[in-house]
């Protein structure tokens, strides 16, 4: 039965093709069902048609999104939760709000093109002004949550500023922190130990340029991939630096790091401050440079949330959980979870 607030505005929508209607629905229709669990509207979808009846700013807001989403669709884009949550939450922004263009214009750029033929694009506000910030500042703090494309975008804007020749090579650095295991249990020599804290930016290499390119610039020093001490010393010039997993720097090698910048240099630091694996006498420096260099001109702090987060749709919930969990229990924090 549907009640007087759901059926006081309606609205029909017709889809195209029966092909674009089943991608736009999906598989059994889950993407109906998920947009359905997010709304008190009712959706109804008739062959290559949808009815949508409920409140007026509701069923417009609706309007806006499936439009959107068939322009993915058409496009040949893949339609699914992720997607719809990226789209419905930038459709909410007010920025964007009644302006679809805008928004398509924004999330339609394509930053990269993987060797597999992948569309890299840019999914959410937050991602958006992440990856402006890259293309203005010389240095970029990218806060936030696991999931949120921080390490993965910054891959990309490094490889994009090397064929542009605006960098001369890529560094990539993680602090080897033991996140609940011990190093010394590890098999190998000290380089096969640190290997797995550096595997997610292997990956990330490998998806963006492909295994034999990646191998192939890393061989020849164009690309490197190391642990943080590796660094001390150094002076890294015409470079595009990642420091990835930076919540678990220590304050002096967070300064190191830094000062390590170079001329024609571009640094791009990642971190989320939820989740520090140091001992817990040990200040974090990336929570200490949030507080210290906030105010310095040419530094860009960016900070993405759950709404920004690219993998499946219950690790938005998940982060959410947990900060419900932060807020109601105050003693707590990121090394109790």
């Amino acid at each position: 039965m549907i009640n007087s607030y759901q059926a006081n505005h309606q609205a029909k929508l017709t889809v195209g093709t029966n092909g674009e209607a089943v991608a736009l629905f999906g598989h059994r229709d889950e993407n109906l069902k998920f947009i359905e669990s997010r709304t008190k509207a009712l959706i109804i979808a008739r062959g290559n048609e949808l009815i949508l009846t409920g409140d007026r700013q509701e069923v417009e807001e609706l309007e806006i999104l499936f439009k959107e989403l068939i322009k993915l669709v058409r496009r040949g884009n893949l339609v699914d939760p992720p997607t719809i949550s990226y789209t419905w939450n930038l459709i909410r922004n007010r920025a964007h709000k009644g302006a679809p263009e805008e928004l398509d214009r924004d999330l339609g750029e394509v930053l990269y093109v993987t060797p597999k033929g992948k569309q890299i694009r840019p999914k959410t506000l937050g991602q958006l002004r992440y990856v402006q910030a890259i293309r203005q500042y010389d240095i970029v703090f990218g806060i936030g949550p696991a999931g949120t494309g921080k390490t993965y975008l910054a891959v990309v804007m490094a490889v994009n500023f090397l064929r542009s020749r605006r960098v001369d090579r890529i560094i990539l650095a993680r602090p080897a922190v033991e996140a609940g295991e011990k190093l010394g249990f590890l098999p190998g020599d000290l380089q096969e130990k640190v290997n797995p804290y550096l595997r997610p930016l292997y990956d990330g290499l490998y998806d963006v340029l492909g295994p034999e390119v990646a191998q192939r610039y890393m061989e020849k020093g164009v690309i490197e991939v190391a642990p943080l001490a590796y660094m001390r010393g150094r002076t890294l010039d015409d470079a595009f630096i990642i420091l990835d997993e930076a919540q678990n720097t220590t304050s002096e090698q967070m300064k190191m790091f830094l000062t390590r910048i170079g001329p024609g240099s571009r640094a791009v630091i990642t971190g989320d401050v939820t989740q520090i694996d140091l001992p817990r006498e040990t200040s974090s420096g990336l929570v200490e440079a949030e507080k210290i260099l906030k105010d310095i001109e040419g530094i860009s702090f960016q900070y993405l949330t759950e709404a920004d987060v690219v993998r499946h749709p219950l690790v938005q919930e998940i982060i959410k959980a947990y900060e419900r969990r932060a807020i109601s229990c105050p003693g707590s924090n990121s090394r109790d979870i």
